[in-house]
């Protein structure tokens, strides 16, 4: 269910559950996890799925015996979000819940002009992930954060993109060429001069 392959610096990481909604149960994301901290001095990392929706979040049977709640969710941002290289989410289709957390964490993020984008948190009962309210407030902005988090609001891609929450918007069959024109700088670049202008821009 989770697939991933390495050419040279570049790490491709892929949620291949598309029955599921690319529902992610806990060894996913302890998977995810140890692929994502193995590949930590990767010039390129990058995440997508299969189907017509990324990762609708957690597994529901597995969200109610807990998953919810694990830290594994945090444990995967943050490797994610410490990548020396240049990080991409290339988004297949709708990102829900706790999946937000590894896309947020990504320095770029792709989506098909399909691709939905939702965090029912107050509605369902739970907190976000630790890192997320804060990351996604420094994308969009506080206010539009809370109409995430606080007032469920679902958007589209299009909204997504004017809001700064993704960074392009891509036909399917073109998202990895647009990952190949965002990561070909990078590529080209040695680590250390990635992983320093990344800690400059913070």
């Amino acid at each position: 269910m989770i697939r991933h392959s390495q050419d040279g610096d570049h790490w491709t990481v892929t949620v291949d559950r598309p029955d599921k909604a690319g529902a992610l149960t806990r060894e996913m994301l302890i998977e995810l996890s140890d692929i994502a901290e193995a590949a930590h001095a990767a010039k390129l990392f990058v995440l997508t799925g299969t189907g017509s929706v990324f990762s609708a979040g957690a597994d529901l049977d597995a969200a109610r015996a807990g998953l919810a709640t694990d830290p594994v969710w945090e444990r995967l941002s943050g490797a994610i979000a410490a990548q020396s290289g240049l990080s991409i989410a290339a988004l297949n289709g709708t990102v829900a819940g706790g999946a937000f957390g590894m896309v947020l964490a990504c320095d770029l993020r792709i989506a098909v002009p399909s691709a939905n984008f939702f965090y029912p948190v107050m509605k369902r009962g739970f907190l976000p992930q630790p890192s997320d309210p804060a990351r996604l407030a420094r994308l969009i902005g506080p206010g539009r954060a809370k109409a995430i988090l606080m007032a469920g609001q679902k958007i589209s891609a299009e909204t997504a993109l004017q809001w700064g929450l993704i960074d392009q918007i891509a036909k399917k069959d073109d998202l990895q060429a647009g990952v190949a024109t965002l990561a070909q700088d990078a590529l080209s670049a040695d680590i250390s001069h990635i992983s320093a202008i990344k800690r400059m821009i913070g």
